[in-house]
């Protein structure tokens, strides 16, 4: 598995973090309908904005042209179930740094989807050296159930966090709650660690 980026949680003895069972099934959960794309060129874009430099938009021909990377991870839901062994193929969050300036200022960054998903990221957990923009798993395009055509993944946290249908990055000076971690939705938890079962914010604080 030369050239593969293998995030450390794989590396571990123990593999399944607490309260959590393995499943060999890859579960669809999500908020909203599924949406569906007939043609990427005219239906798909990439909108960076926030504490940047400059806003961009990048076209779908623009971020499918970028270069890729494949990572071998595990991925743990809030929910409980963790499904290990996964190969993403895609396009490293990190490639957003050659091509946008984020200000000295940022902090945190909001990821926006379709159907209005939101979910928020300390900067340094969504630039981690193993998180992808993912376009493929396992060797086969992402269906539409889990995230077509683009899905965020971060290994490391909660799979609520690996955001699918992915459209906009937007860069925060402070964190700002997301879909599921407001109250009204569930009030997870701010970051979501699986290993410290951050899966509910604490009352009265985050």
């Amino acid at each position: 598995m030369d050239n593969i980026i293998h995030s450390s949680d794989t590396t571990r003895e123990q593999r399944l973090p607490p309260g959590q069972v393995l499943t060999r099934k890859w579960p669809v959960l999500h908020a909203g309908e599924t949406p569906h794309y007939t043609d990427l060129d005219h239906e798909w874009d990439l909108f960076v904005f926030g504490e940047v430099e400059d806003k961009r938009r990048f076209t779908w021909a623009e971020f499918s042209s970028w270069p890729r990377v494949t990572v071998h991870a595990d991925m743990h839901c809030v929910t409980r179930w963790s499904k290990l062994d996964n190969t993403w193929e895609g396009v490293a969050t990190r490639e957003l740094l050659n091509r946008v300036t984020p200000k000295p200022s940022t902090k945190f960054v909001t990821v926006h989807c379709e159907q209005g998903f939101t979910t928020n990221l300390p900067i340094d957990d969504f630039f981690g050296d193993d998180c992808p923009f993912a376009l493929t798993h396992n060797g086969q395009d992402l269906e539409p159930d889990h995230g077509y055509p683009v899905r965020l993944v971060v290994p490391k946290l909660y799979a609520w966090k690996s955001a699918k249908w992915v459209r906009g990055i937007e860069f925060m000076t402070r964190d700002g709650q997301g879909y599921w971690e407001r109250p009204e939705h569930g009030g997870y938890h701010m970051r979501g660690d699986p290993w410290a079962e951050q899966r509910f914010r604490p009352r009265g604080g985050d």
